[in-house]
């Protein structure tokens, strides 16, 4: 052992070895249900950073606690191999993606290993190999041959940086920059390679009520990603351009519309533009849908209300966006916020015709109209000042106008959109098309999978473009030339089943064994940062849900639960390389060893918390895994004062008994809930309990060793070095990762309060010496309530009755108590909200008993534990369940 400590470097080291040498985490193919842990695979960009360290650690310490209950625990690691990133760095290097990315992936595979990491490595995937995306392009054919593949011209997102397209979810923040470098993303029309989730968003919906074990804040974000909306869709006849359809929710609301508005890029707009000068430059230079305020320019046209035959100027305006509905829509000032900005700006009529309903509404007469001259009113209600629909409500006005109306009908509107998947870089998957004059646009055949790619050109734009001998090609159809497509894949598409890769990895016949993956899935936990709320959680929703329809996989969700963990700060911010404050966590592992950097971090916070890292907190740490291996060290080698081996066990051996369950029980429980910080809080307490049941007493042999054998085991999914090193120190057998999880004799609801109860009692004790200044005590006495006020208050909990006084007075054992019942029911009365459960009477003596060598040493006084029926009535008259009464003798 060093000076500051134990020596970590070469516990860590030969541990690693030794779970190598035993294939301890490898899954047989013949499994029959393994438990699926997983974290998001990270992409590889050459060192781990502290959000892989928290991310990975939560994973395998769950993954190392279901293996000790007993699971076979399927926990592989791959790679998001592909991506500009790595085409950049490659070109600033002048090397190819390739080498540089399997650089990087050696450096972090071995980063993980000094980690303690237990993966299935035989079960690694990385998809920038052939042997991966190869099934990329199968997949993409049997999409292709589902009809869920569409190329078309589209307006797309485009970094100029980049020189790539991006989805619609790649495009951050307010400013529209690039995900990947900040840039301000522009809009092109390219032709583009699409896959048509649309064709699942009403199940992709719809089934997220299904995802329980998701967070609420995930499943919102999806929700809100896919943008579900029941409205109308209606026609407005605008002059000199025939009818015009309009989106809207709020039909109800039409007689109050007093403009039309339509898109800067809707056909109208466009064709206005060639010809108004005005039209052309507010597109051109002021339109910004970004902006903190709507803008617009008046056409000169008019637009004619279905309803009111009113004729409604019209505008080109910047907040109506030609993907949302329709990309026009009627204006409703009074009773939308944004159309009400508008309006006022532009000094258009704002027309209130929905009121609030009043509470002492007769349902006839038409209430007041509301006040709409500073702000909309949004809220369904009553119609007013709409003709024959005067006096209906939202909802049924709603319904009635759009059956009315010539060419109104009812319409869902979603806000997602096909995903294209066209990107215009070399490192990603090719695109298995190739364009031949005669037959068009052609599926490469599944026998001539996987196109690989070229040799890496170093070049401007896509180097796929500078390839021409690979461009060259033959028709599978005629025979004749063709060109392959030089788009590569958006690197989503890699993610979106790399999950199901993993139970079969090395299969060459297909992309996954379909009999396992029906077994095996879907992941049981899941874990990763909600940065991929929308993206990767989605599209991987999406693939699965295409796979069980085309290929006969079992199951339509990928992932059972899902844990987004925070992020790793310092002093309030992302640690970033650009902030300068990052902290390297092989400086951590050097210094102080993987299971320190593991433990820090997972008692810091619950998971998905973010939390500050802290150097003295790192060291605190490391001071107490020192400690430990010292306790243990010590014991092992005979150096700590035991009672005999066939000594009885007194109160103080009971206690730590006790305290040895108390933490099984509610260690295990938060295990299960991976609140890891609560676990590790238990076996910390436990550690602390069994230091002072050393210093303080010759420890019962057996009631010892079962502590620290306990301790051991809760750290040993977090800790896992340590725990190994001190399980064969203790003589135990094989591995502690491999050992059978604790078990406890008491349930947490039973620790929790007998908890409580000590700890009020202790308090209690406090507050009389401190009230009445006694500065030494010759003996305190704690009392137990008599059992008829247990009785009473178990009744008080299950009663419902007005009168609980009343209900306990029927109890004769309880009435013939005469006014100390009536008292103490009048107490229940008054605190009825506030009652809980407590401890038995015979359990609460036991409790305080094998406790009240704490009270004697805090206050060097004994301390005498007494039922009801041996004590003084004067005390037992203040004593209750959960708060014996305290009698202090100077």
């Amino acid at each position: 052992m060093s000076q500051e400590g134990y020596d970590h470097a070469t516990v860590e080291e030969r541990w690693q070895e030794a779970w190598e040498d035993a294939d301890v985490y490898h899954v047989p193919d013949d499994a029959d249900d393994p438990t699926y842990v997983l974290g998001m695979y990270p992409y590889p960009s050459g060192k781990l950073h502290m959000g892989h360290v928290r991310n990975y650690t939560i994973t395998d310490a769950y993954a190392r606690y279901r293996r000790m209950r007993g699971d076979d625990v399927l926990h592989p690691m791959g790679w998001d191999a592909f991506g500009l990133p790595a085409e950049n760095a490659a070109k600033e290097r002048d090397t190819n993606p390739r080498d540089w990315t399997f650089d990087c992936i050696d450096t972090m595979r071995g980063q993980m290993k000094s980690m303690g990491f237990g993966y299935d490595w035989d079960r690694e995937v990385t998809t920038c190999t052939p042997e991966y995306y190869r099934w990329n392009q199968w997949l993409f054919r049997r999409f292709h041959e589902a009809g869920l593949v569409e190329r078309r011209d589209a307006e797309v997102n485009w970094c100029p940086s980049c020189e790539t397209v991006l989805a619609d979810e790649q495009v951050e923040g307010d400013a529209e920059l690039c995900w990947r470098c900040d840039t301000p993303v522009e809009t092109r029309e390219l032709d583009q390679w699409f896959l048509k989730i649309t064709e699942y968003a009403d199940e992709l919906l719809e089934a997220i009520d299904e995802l329980e074990g998701w967070p609420d804040s995930v499943r919102q974000m999806q929700r809100n990603w896919i943008g579900r909306q029941y409205g109308s869709e209606v026609d407005f006849e605008v002059e000199g351009h025939g009818p015009v359809t309009a989106f809207t929710t709020r039909i109800d609301t039409i007689h109050g519309a007093t403009f039309f508005a339509v898109a800067p890029d809707h056909p109208i707009a466009e064709e206005l533009a060639a010809e108004d000068d005005d039209v052309r430059r507010f597109i051109e230079e002021e339109a910004d849908p970004d902006g903190d305020e709507p803008n617009g320019v008046e056409t000169g046209l008019t637009a004619t209300n279905p309803v009111t035959a009113e004729e409604i100027p019209v505008f080109v305006a910047d907040f109506v966006l030609s993907d949302v509905g329709t990309g026009a829509l009627m204006a409703v000032p009074g009773h939308d916020e944004r159309d009400h900005a508008f309006a006022t700006k532009k000094g258009v009529e704002i027309r209130p015709v929905i009121a609030p309903e009043p509470d002492d509404w007769d349902g006839e007469t038409a209430p007041d109209a509301p006040d709409v001259t500073e702000e909309a009113f949004t809220e369904d209600g009553v119609v007013i000042d709409s003709g024959e629909y005067t006096g209906l409500d939202s909802e049924t006005a709603r319904e009635r106008i759009t059956e009315d109306t010539e060419g109104a009908s009812e319409a869902t509107q979603y806000r997602l959109r096909d995903w294209g998947i066209s990107r215009q870089r070399y490192w990603g998957t090719p695109i298995p098309m190739v364009d031949c004059d005669d037959c068009g646009a052609v599926p490469v055949p599944d026998e001539d999978l996987p196109v690989e790619l070229p040799e890496f050109i170093n070049t401007t734009g896509n180097p796929l473009d500078a390839a021409d001998e690979w461009q060259a090609t033959t028709c599978p159809e005629c025979g004749g030339p063709a060109t392959r497509e030089t788009d590569t894949m958006d690197t989503f598409v890699d993610s979106s089943w790399y999950f199901l890769r993993y139970v079969s990895p090395d299969l060459t016949d297909a992309p996954f064994d379909l009999d396992r993956a029906n077994d095996w899935m879907p992941v049981d936990q899941y874990v990763g940062g909600i940065e991929h709320a929308v993206m990767h959680l989605l599209y991987s929703r999406f693939f699965t849900k295409v796979l069980a329809d085309e290929e006969g996989l079992d199951h339509r969700e990928p992932f059972t639960n899902l844990l987004a963990q925070g992020m790793v700060q310092l002093e309030g911010e992302k640690m970033s390389k650009s902030k300068g404050n990052v902290v390297s966590p092989q400086r951590i592992v050097d210094e102080y060893g993987a299971d320190t950097a593991r433990l820090f971090m997972m008692e810091a916070a619950q998971p998905e918390r973010d939390f500050d890292w802290s150097e003295e907190g790192v060291r605190s740490t490391h001071r107490f895994l020192t400690r430990l291996n010292d306790l243990v060290a010590e014991y092992a080698a005979g150096d700590v004062a035991l009672a005999g081996d066939d000594a009885d066990r007194d109160e103080i051996d009971d206690y730590v008994a006790d305290e040895t369950d108390a933490a099984v029980a509610i260690a295990g429980a938060e295990y299960d809930d991976l609140t890891f910080n609560v676990a590790l809080r238990e076996a910390q307490e436990l550690v602390r309990t069994l230091r002072s049941y050393r210093e303080g007493a010759d420890p019962h042999p057996a009631v010892f060793e079962r502590g620290l054998d306990v301790a051991v085991r809760l750290l040993a999914p977090v800790a896992p070095h340590l725990a190994e090193e001190l399980w064969e120190t203790l003589g135990r057998d094989g591995f502690v990762a491999e050992a059978e999880w604790p078990t406890a004799s008491v349930d947490r609801d039973t620790v929790e309060k007998r908890r409580r109860l000590v700890a009020n009692t202790r308090e209690d004790v406090r507050d009389i010496v401190e009230v009445a200044g006694i500065e030494d005590p010759e003996r305190i006495d704690v009392v137990v309530a008599p059992d008829w006020k247990y009785d009473a208050l178990s009744i008080a909990i299950d009663s419902d009755a007005d009168n609980l006084i009343s209900e306990l007075m029927a109890e004769s054992h309880i009435r013939e108590r005469g006014d100390d019942a009536a008292s103490y029911g009048q107490d229940l009365q008054a605190n009825r909200e506030a009652l809980r459960e407590t401890l038995d009477g015979d359990a609460e003596y036991d409790a305080l008993r094998a406790a009240a060598w704490l009270i004697e040493r805090e206050f060097d006084a004994p301390v005498r534990v007494e039922r009801a029926a041996d004590a003084d009535e004067g005390v037992v008259s203040k004593a209750e369940p959960g708060r014996p009464a305290i009698d202090i003798v100077e």
